[in-house]
């Protein structure tokens, strides 16, 4: 099977464009139309303002891409025009000065944030960085170069890199010259790769797997003239390294005549629902539009007792071929909600009626979710016993990642076709003395717990009248590095028939990155 398959909606990541500020709830809507083909859902996009359209009649700044009397670059004929963007992942809000002043000309400008325009006599500045609130005899985090301003000039100055960063993500400021070409009819974006940690990238914008920009290197950009785009209409746009996908995203309807700098920021190495996560920062000629968020992914476990190998469809593509028991795969969507078919593997991918049929709740932009198969296809006890009926179950990772930490942090799943379990680690005596958490039940999931990084010997027993300590009906060996954050799934059955899979325990390893699944091997009686 495809451990980890990008269907031709998954590509990868970097551009997208936004709406306007508001609470960033990530709404999403719904939507009919095939993940696989690349065609973006147009109600279901992780806009900030919970909308797909930057419309100028709707937001509280003036057209995205038409410039106002305020920002017109055009207006500073003896002076020069300058403003301020906050791309540094991690850093705190920070105040800008001119070297020599006495009070700051810009404060409390915070990630995310961009400046209005200030306009500027020409001449030569050193602008200096310093945490919000900072006196002037404070030494600045940073100081640029001294940076010619002409008359007539309008620069974007973008922070990047991390506060304390070295090498490559060490912080800097870059400095770029606005100059967009005429959007005309469409939509004309700067993309500026400013992703701390990251390759350098491929862009294919679109998702028609044609690049559109190759080899773009960190701190580069697209050019003054920006990328043309259509307009009215959601983009899938992805990046690849080196072919291989990164991550996508999605962006709303583009307005005519829009003109926007598309900032890759964040990290990769951190989870994308966080607010440092790898994400791009749309900026119009009015300030920050707001954070894009990547495209939602899904793993997929197949834990279902009796079922073969399977392949996972949406309307009649497939998403995921050839799943055996005890495997899982992952998929990149666009954000919204979608209706999974499950159809036994065969010389065709998706033909004929599916043997089962699961929907999705709202995949939301910047988050990961599991979907774990698990129960019987045919049960004998109608389900009230302990051969649950076949389901698709939906669970949503948010797990309190810090690869630092010296703990272990994990959540067990009951897939498997038992009743409830408790369980704990042995003693010396082979017993479970005391439990790692309360009873769990067919087929939820417990709360997060801590535990010890290091190794262990893990029992389970049945929940019914059980008085600890106890015997397991079954014993594992379980290795909890500090720092991972995991599912332990429990799937199989404890009374197997012909056809049914054995009892046992995997734990699945989440991340930024894609995900491991990986048996438990049991532990010798």
């Amino acid at each position: 099977m495809n451990l980890y398959k990008t269907s031709a909606l998954t590509l990868c990541s970097l551009l997208t464009l936004a709406g306007c500020p508001s609470d960033d709830t990530g709404e999403t809507g719904t939507s009919d139309t095939d993940p696989t083909t690349g065609t973006v859902p147009t109600t279901g996009t992780d806009t900030v303002d919970e909308t797909d359209t930057i419309d100028p009649d709707t937001t509280d700044t003036d057209t995205i891409g038409e410039t106002d009397t305020d920002t017109d670059t055009d207006t500073a004929a003896d002076g020069a025009l300058i403003r301020v963007v906050h791309g540094s992942p991690g850093a705190p809000a920070v105040d800008i000065w001119v070297m020599g002043d006495d009070a700051p000309v810009l404060e409390g400008l915070a990630y995310g944030d961009a400046s209005e325009y200030l306009d500027v006599p020409a001449g030569d500045y050193v602008f200096e960085v310093r945490a919000a609130g900072d006196a002037a005899d404070v030494d600045p985090v940073y100081s640029t170069d001294a940076l010619t301003l002409a008359a007539g000039d309008s620069i974007t100055a973008i922070a990047a890199g991390q506060l304390g960063g070295e090498d490559d993500a060490a912080f800097r400021v870059l400095a770029l010259a606005d100059g967009f070409d005429d959007p005309g009819d469409g939509a004309v974006a700067r993309i500026v790769h400013a992703g701390s940690d990251a390759p350098a990238v491929d862009i294919d914008v679109g998702n028609d797997g044609t690049l559109d920009l190759e080899g773009v290197a960190l701190y580069a950009d697209s050019g003054a003239a920006g990328v043309a785009l259509p307009a009215g209409e959601a983009l899938q746009v992805g990046i690849l390294d080196a072919g291989d996908p990164l991550t996508a995203f999605t962006t709303p309807e583009l307005p005519a005549g829009g003109e926007l700098y598309i900032i890759a920021t964040g990290l990769t190495a951190d989870m994308p629902r966080a607010e440092s996560g790898f994400s791009l920062l749309a900026v119009g000629p009015d300030g920050a539009i707001g954070f894009i968020r990547q495209n939602p992914r899904v793993y997929a476990l197949h834990a279902g007792t009796d079922a073969p190998t399977v392949d996972i469809c949406v309307a009649g593509a497939p998403l995921l071929t050839g799943v055996e028991f005890g495997a899982m795969g992952g998929v990149q969507v666009a954000p919204g909600e979608y209706t999974l078919d499950i159809h036994a593997t065969g010389d065709e991918d998706c033909a004929g009626d599916p043997a089962f049929s699961a929907a999705t709740p709202a995949l939301a932009a910047g988050e990961q979710y599991l979907a774990a198969a698990a129960g019987e296809l045919a049960t004998d006890d109608g389900g009230d016993g302990p051969n649950p009926d076949f389901t698709v179950e939906f669970f949503t990772e948010a797990f309190t990642y810090d690869p630092a930490s010296t703990d272990a942090s994990l959540r067990v799943i009951h897939a498997a076709s038992a009743p409830a379990v408790t369980a704990g680690a042995l003693d010396e005596n082979g017993q479970i003395a005391e439990s790692l958490f309360q009873t769990i039940s067919f087929p939820n999931e417990t709360g997060e717990f801590p535990l010890p990084g290091g190794e262990y010997v893990v029992g389970l027993a049945g929940s019914r009248g059980v008085v600890l300590p106890a015997d397991p009906i079954a014993a594992f060996g379980v290795t909890a590095p500090a720092g991972v954050s995991a599912w332990v799934v429990a799937h199989g059955s404890l009374d197997s028939t012909d056809g049914d899979q054995d009892f046992g325990l995997s734990a699945i390893i989440v991340g930024p990155g894609p995900w491991t699944i990986l048996p438990l091997a049991a532990a010798p009686e």
